[in-house]
């Protein structure tokens, strides 16, 4: 591929690309009202996806420092939506998991998530969906691998 024909893709790219995620992201948000914010509903979707998670391990998911990552935690903590729990053998190591009331709080979210987004699948047959997923689960498996397929 030549310099300028990708010049012309990554303009391509940037431009949908901030379009899509302004818009949707302003959709959630919407949807989520005062419940939520987006960095609160990830947060939480990782840590229910693993069953528990550490401050460390969720810092270095969302390529956040320590410090930002615990802000956001205690946020959630204190609105009683996920838990700290102590290892029993290293009470250095603190995991953290949804309460109750915060897998309620997710699923809502989650549900609006759903709803958000399916408005716009209809728009494209089960194979175009299919196509964008699986290549854009390839282009994320490529960052998360630093730019080293494998």
């Amino acid at each position: 591929m030549s310099q300028e024909q990708s010049k012309v893709i990554i303009e391509r790219y940037i431009n949908a690309s901030f379009q899509v995620t302004k818009k949707l992201n302003s959709e959630i948000l919407d949807a989520f009202g005062a419940d939520i914010t987006l960095e609160q509903f990830q947060i939480m979707y990782s840590i229910r996806a693993k069953g528990t998670a550490t401050s460390t391990e969720l810092a270095d998911e969302f390529c956040v420092g320590k410090s930002s990552i615990t802000a956001m935690i205690t946020r959630l903590v204190d609105r009683g939506l996920i838990e700290r729990t102590r290892d029993l053998q290293d009470r250095r190591i603190v995991y953290l998991s949804l309460t109750d009331e915060g897998t309620i709080v997710f699923h809502n979210a989650y549900n609006q998530v759903q709803s958000v987004v399916s408005s716009y699948l209809v728009h494209f047959s089960q194979e175009e969906i299919d196509a964008f997923i699986v290549t854009f689960e390839k282009l994320a498996r490529i960052v998360g691998d630093g730019g080293q397929e494998k």
